[in-house]
């Protein structure tokens, strides 16, 4: 199997358990902008520390892709964890995760990277599976997870500004910046907007009781996934190694039954098994 595939499937395990570890923090009530500040805090020293033992810490102008790379995912992550205060992580992670539909649109049309059947294969059985697990009517009975109208919007604000965030990433690649680099670039503005964000919301910056062990978590998770992403981007195209580390929403809703008791339907196990027919495609062809 070739390194960038590898890559992206390290990368989608460490998305499913943090959408997993994002639920948990919704669950407890906290504000959104107050997770996201905690997760932020130990985010970027962590990336730049690793960026500069690692001896890959070059900033240029393409670094800059990081930064608005950063911009977007306080939009995608801010929506994100709202949605999830008010629906289950089963139905919504697979939503979101569909922001791969937004990053290879853009790298087929914008980058020239080839749309091939095996692509619109796993595509069309991805968005199957996001269909199935957002839930709605099956002969007449309505899911029990079915998402508020509210927590829709949200989740789809995120995924379209996830979609783009990736993108961003992918340039700055293309222009030669480091995966290392981006990564701390996305984090310098990922964490010092949301810390405005949150203070100008609360008043304050001091994290409320029982936020930081979600947030350093979160924290740590998704600095590997994102790595992990981004060497895959390096070396991989962008419309066959996002879709694939996006899958981790699979991994999300069974970790969300196991531990939430999230409600098992026969159209989540379609779901579950449409995802992993998806992953197969994009992995094998």
């Amino acid at each position: 199997m070739k390194s960038d595939i590898v890559y992206a499937l390290a990368a989608m395990v460490c998305y499913g358990i943090g959408d997993f570890i994002y639920k948990r923090a919704a669950t407890t009530g906290v504000a959104a902008e107050q997770f996201l500040m905690g997760q932020g805090w130990v985010f970027c020293p962590a990336t730049i520390g690793y960026a500069w033992i690692t001896e890959r810490l070059y900033f240029t102008s393409y670094a800059g892709w990081g930064g608005l790379a950063g911009l977007f995912l306080l939009i995608g992550f801010f929506n994100y964890v709202g949605s999830l205060r008010s629906s289950s992580v089963s139905v919504i992670a697979p939503v979101f995760r569909l922001n791969f539909i937004v990053t290879a649109a853009l790298a087929i049309g914008w980058l020239g990277e080839p749309l091939t059947g095996a692509k619109l294969g796993g595509f069309a059985m991805a968005l199957s599976a996001g269909w199935l697990l957002l839930g709605g009517s099956i002969g007449g009975r309505v899911a029990d997870a079915s998402p508020t109208p509210h927590a829709l919007t949200q989740v789809i604000v995120a995924t379209l500004a996830t979609g783009v965030a990736n993108f961003c990433h992918k340039l700055g690649l293309a222009g030669g910046a480091t995966p290392e680099t981006l990564l701390a670039a996305q984090a310098i503005v990922f964490s010092t907007t949301m810390t405005g964000v949150s203070y100008a919301r609360s008043g304050t910056i001091v994290l409320p009781r029982g936020v930081a062990m979600h947030s350093v978590a979160a924290a740590a998770v998704l600095i590997a996934a994102f790595l992990f992403l981004l060497h895959g981007m390096r070396h991989g195209e962008a419309s066959i190694i996002v879709p694939i580390t996006q899958m981790g929403f699979g991994i999300a809703a069974v970790l969300g039954v196991i531990f939430f008791k999230e409600q098992l339907t026969a159209r989540k196990i379609a779901g579950l098994g449409a995802a992993g027919v998806a992953l197969l495609i994009l992995a094998v062809g």
